[in-house]
Parts: structure tokens; C-alpha cells; sequence
């Protein structure tokens, strides 16, 4: 009797994620440009991505189109406004100057913008964790390898921490490492950019050589402010997706070795009578 209860309650969870949906797709999902997939998040933490920088919480939603127009949104926008000029004169203590050099017709949007951008990965990371819930009991098989003409893409187990280190010595390395071959070309494209901006590089080879008063006159603070936010991003992301992808693995070996001995009666061990 207890056997037979067990099925049929089992039955009744697998008819009602089909009731609901009956096309639910798989947690994962391969194409050219990386594996795109279904996570449990906090909402809390994404919102709080999104605050450190607009764009950053969708990427962890794998929402890769708005996250794009947002990450652009945020440096043209906070350039017009000069937005990260009014915060350092506002660090060092000169009110004033912060006041004078805010453009307020583009600062008004910037604040609009910044706060949706907040609210809408809080907003989207609700609703997907209930969606991650439904796929996991609707149980569809995940792809491992996707072979494509100009690519091909798989699941494997890999490291969080290399990943971490990648992002850490070069931003976009770590999506690389995580097959998400698109966003890791724009990274790496925009870290060139912060770099060549704020002149970092020669700010550093300057301080090596004992040239500190140098070293603080090369820096362009408005595009050196964008880096902090930008690397932390890119390795909280390669971080968590190594750990994401890694349990993907694990379930579609599951999913597949259970398919494989369903019907199979093999007994490895003994019956203890």
C-alpha cells in the first residue's frame, strides 16, 4: 500500500507542473553564444547588482539584451550627467563643485533609469525563481553538447574559483571560462576601453617608479570609477555561474543514467534477506 501511495503521489506532482505548463522548457538551453539557464537567486542580491551598477542584475537573469542596453545606458548617461564627477568632489568634501557640475536634464533620467533597472531585476528575479521551480518538477532532459557551425558548446564540471581569477586578472576571461563567448568579448572590449580611459596602466607604472604626485595627475577619476563595479560584477558572475552550470551537469548525468538503467535490473550489491 505504501509503494502504490508513494507512485500515485508522484503522478499527481508530475500532472500538476504539466497542468500548468505543458511546455515548460529544460533548465539550460546551448547556442552559439553560451548556455543560457533557469537559477534560484536571491532577489535582494540582484537588486543589489543592479544598484552597483544598471545591467549587472540582468546578466545574472541571463537577460543579456536589456542588460546590454543598460550597461550602455549607464556609462553614456552617467558621462552626460557627470555623475561620477559630482561623487568624487562630493568624497572629498567639495559641495559646490558637485552642484555646479551635475547636468540636471540628463541627471533626472539617470535617476529614473537607475531605479527601474532596480526594481525590474527584483521584479524578474521572483518570478523566475518560480519558474525554475516548475522546470524542476516538470524534469525535461538537458542538452549536454550543442554542436554548431562556428561553435560548439557543452556542460562539464569546471572550477568557481578559476573562474574568480580569470574575471579578477582580466574582467571577461571568466565568462570565457564559462562558455558565455558573447558577453565575454563585450567585457573585455569595455575593460579596454576603462583602461585606455582612465590611463590605470600608466597611473601604475608611474607609481612603481616613485612618482606619486604624477600618478594622481595621469588618473581620469570619471572612467576609474566604473572599474570597481565592473570587476566586482564580472567575478561575482563567473563565480556563481561555474556553480550554476556544475549543478547542470550533474542533474543531466542524472537524468541521463537514470533513463539509461530505468528498466535494467542490475544489483551491485547483494539483497540482504
Amino acid at each position: 500500500m505504501r509503494v502504490f501511495y508513494l507512485q500515485g503521489k508522484a503522478t499527481i506532482v508530475r500532472g500538476a507542473a504539466n497542468m500548468i505548463n505543458p511546455f515548460l522548457p529544460s533548465l539550460a538551453r546551448l547556442s552559439v553564444y553560451g548556455i543560457t539557464h533557469l537559477q534560484k537567486q536571491s532577489p535582494l542580491m540582484v537588486a543589489w547588482w543592479s544598484a552597483v551598477f544598471p545591467g549587472l542584475g540582468h546578466y545574472l537573469l541571463n537577460h543579456y539584451i536589456r542588460a546590454t542596453f543598460l550597461t550602455l545606458s549607464e556609462v553614456s548617461i552617467n558621462t552626460f550627467a557627470h555623475i561620477n564627477d559630482a561623487m568624487i568632489y562630493s568624497f572629498c568634501g567639495k559641495f559646490e563643485l558637485a552642484q555646479s557640475v551635475v547636468q540636471p536634464k540628463w541627471a533626472f533620467g539617470y535617476l529614473i533609469i537607475y531605479m527601474i533597472s532596480i526594481w525590474d531585476s527584483y521584479r524578474l528575479t521572483r518570478y523566475q525563481n518560480k519558474l525554475y521551480e516548475l522546470t524542476c518538477l516538470k524534469n525535461e532532459p538537458i542538452l549536454r553538447v550543442g554542436i554548431f557551425p562556428s561553435e560548439i558548446q557543452f556542460l562539464d564540471r569546471k572550477k568557481p574559483s578559476v573562474g574568480a581569477i580569470y574575471s579578477f586578472l582580466f574582467p571577461g576571461l571568466g565568462q570565457l571560462y564559462v562558455h558565455r563567448f558573447g558577453l565575454s568579448f563585450y567585457t573585455i572590449i569595455w575593460w579596454w576601453i576603462y583602461l585606455y580611459s582612465s590611463r590605470l596602466h600608466e597611473s601604475l607604472l608611474q607609481l612603481v617608479l616613485g612618482n606619486l604626485h604624477a600618478s594622481i595627475l595621469i588618473l581620469q577619476p570619471h572612467w576609474l570609477l566604473f572599474m570597481p563595479s565592473v570587476m566586482g560584477g564580472a567575478i561575482f558572475h563567473a563565480y556563481t555561474t561555474v556553480i550554476e552550470h556544475n549543478k547542470l551537469y550533474r542533474t543531466a548525468q542524472r537524468q541521463y543514467l537514470t533513463n539509461r538503467y530505468r528498466k535494467d535490473e542490475y544489483f551491485i550489491f547483494h539483497k540482504q534477506v
